[in-house]
């Protein structure tokens, strides 16, 4: 460096260059944070403080199924005598010090593959929250619960301050919902609750269909227009965005078109050969994606434990492809059920508390059984991951479970919730983020900052909402329901006096008194019909007719006459008085006496 804009230290010669140095400081140091990085106004990192707070503790890993086999070290290792004995000891140092380095860089790429690093608590909902699907962005989030309601979230209205839905709906009033899902489009959601029609929503809550029921009186379902019982299960078509199939408790799965609600575009009724009638509970139904290398199959699974697979594409669904008679327990029954992006492996979830994998190719016996996972809910899941190297599940001690495909063993156990059971889980393709469900009521995002996108990381660092006073409800007043009008004083009004009159003082007393219900014909006590024919003396005469009680003597009367029994030879055939003769005789007697005057 040379010219006249050059400058020197003191005892720096001119050939030197000179050299800032940085301060050696660790990175885990707390005064790292205070050093300056840069000169001028330095910029806040978002979310640096609450993904500290939000991290999670070491995941824990499950051991394996199998004991691990033992070798004994080679010979050439062993140490013999005094010589060398020093030098074993720093190899045994040695290789000690590899196998930790070794645990660490697997315990980072787990890290990497599994996004269970933080997680975030969403706790909106009063009971248990059933089911969790977002939009194909990953910026809507729809949640059901068994408080009846459904809730629609949006990520980007939302804080680590203010974690509340945007708008909350309740599809069927006094019914829990037992699923709530996106189409594949992200426009419409599919809601189930426990009645016989489900329902689609667009993505801002406002109801687009409700379909049909059937008649419940016809014994034949293919002649029914609709479920007639309690629906349990559906999902969309994974390439029409018209097209939805649900499954139900009348032995039924069926296949509706949006723009068709009066009737289903096909039925396919479920015969069981175990169950009684050969009917049973559909419990769980899904399609397999041709887009990702499926291969168009549709399957089901039933109370009666059986799984059934149809060709997914348009049919027929007259006849099953396969049906595996009691996959699972009888009565248990299968609640879930998933496929993997090239459609050859199957998985399904019992209430049994057992997860079995399935070859569609070769759909007679499961390549893999785990019986080590008990459930409580019949909206348990079970699903792939987005690459399907891994499927998730969940059982009743708040654990999520991320299995091998291939040996059903645990990759790893993340604890969600000890104290209640986890219900179903999600991974999103795109937000690298897993979503959890809880009987507790909450919603939690597990998430790794250095591999997840969007998500919760959005909620994080958007800025903290302002309370206002109207978020607090005590300090509030609804105007909807009105003011008394006692409360509202005039300025120049006269104030009321304290002594009270009678009248007033029955209308105070009259206030603390219990409501006493309408009274009205239906809610007055009837007494029993037969205690009323034997206790109530001509209790029945109203329902009699006074003819049929006379001509019940007509041929008695003939018979054996009492009162007319002397004219019967003088006089057989009675003679009755002409009415118009008598009222000819009065009218002219009338006529004579008004003469007279």
């Amino acid at each position: 460096m040379s010219g006249k804009g050059k400058r020197k230290a003191v005892g720096q010669s001119e050939d030197d260059d000179l050299v800032v140095e940085s301060p050696f400081v660790d990175p885990n140091d707390p005064m790292a944070a205070f050093l300056p990085k840069s000169f001028g106004k330095q910029a806040p990192a978002k979310g640096a403080v609450q993904h500290d707070k939000l991290k999670r503790g070491n995941p824990s890993t499950a051991p394996s199924a199998s004991p691990p086999q033992l070798t004994a070290p080679p010979e050439g290792r062993r140490s013999s005598g005094d010589d060398g004995s020093e030098d074993d000891d720093d190899s045994d140092d040695d290789d000690d010090d590899d196998d930790d380095d070794d645990d660490d860089d697997d315990d980072s790429d787990d890290e990497d593959e599994f996004p269970t690093s933080h997680e975030l608590v969403i706790k909106d909902h009063e009971k248990s929250v059933t089911s969790v699907s977002l939009d194909p962005s990953g910026m809507r989030m729809v949640t059901a619960s068994h408080d009846s309601t459904i809730k629609f979230y949006d990520f980007t209205g939302m804080a680590s301050n203010h974690l509340h839905s945007f708008k909350t709906v309740e599809p069927r009033e006094g019914h829990l919902v037992h699923k709530a899902e996106f189409s594949n489009g992200g426009d419409s959601i599919l809601v189930i609750p426990a009645c016989a029609q489900a329902k689609v929503f667009d993505r801002d809550g406002y109801e687009i269909v409700e379909f049909v029921k059937g008649d419940q009186y016809l014994r034949d379902m293919k002649n029914t227009k609709g479920h007639v019982s309690e629906v349990l299960g559906g999902t969309w078509h994974p390439t029409d965005k018209d097209l939805l199939v649900t499954c139900s408790s009348d032995s039924t799965v069926r296949i509706w078109d949006v723009n068709q609600k009066r009737q289903q575009k096909e039925v396919i009724v479920v015969k069981s050969r175990t169950a009684k009638g050969g009917r049973t509970r559909v419990m769980c139904v899904k399609w397999d994606d041709p887009t990702q290398g499926g291969k168009k199959l549709l399957g089901a699974g039933s109370q009666d434990g059986s799984l059934t697979l149809w060709g997914g594409d348009g049919g027929p669904f007259s006849r099953p492809m396969a049906t595996v008679e009691e996959a699972h327990e009888k009565e248990a029954g299968i609640c879930s059920v998933a496929f993997s992006k090239d459609g050859n492996l199957m998985v399904s979830r019992g209430m049994d508390g057992t997860v079995k994998s399935w070859d569609t190719r070769k759909f007679k016996k499961p390549i893999m059984a785990r019986t080590d996972l008990p459930t409580s809910s019949q909206n348990t899941t079970i699903s792939f991951s987005p690459d399907s190297s891994s499927v998730l599940t969940s059982d009743s001690a708040g654990n999520l479970h991320i299995l091998s495909p291939a040996t059903l063993r645990s990759e790893r156990t993340v604890p969600i919730s000890p104290s209640a059971a986890v219900i179903s889980s999600l991974w999103h393709p795109r937000l690298n983020q897993i979503f959890t469900t809880s009987a507790d009521a909450s919603v939690k995002i597990l998430y790794s900052p250095a591999s997840s996108t969007r998500g919760a990381l959005t909620i994080l660092g958007n800025a903290l909402k302002k309370r206002h006073l109207d978020d607090d409800a005590s300090l509030t007043t609804d105007i909807t329901t009105g003011i008394n009008a006692d409360a509202i004083y005039l300025p120049n009004a006269v104030l009321p006096s304290k002594t009270k009159s009678l009248a007033a003082a029955s209308t105070l007393a009259n206030a603390y008194k219990p409501f006493k219900p309408h009274t009205t014909p239906f809610a007055k006590s009837t007494p029993d019909e037969e205690h009323i024919k034997k206790n109530v003396a001509l209790s029945g005469m109203r329902d009699e007719d006074p003819r049929e009680a006379l001509l019940k003597y007509a041929d008695k009367a003939k018979k054996d006459p009492m009162f007319t029994g002397a004219w019967k030879e003088t006089q057989p055939v009675t003679i009755y008085s002409n009415e118009q003769d008598e009222e000819e005789e009065e009218e002219e007697d009338r006529a004579k006496r008004l003469k007279r005057f």
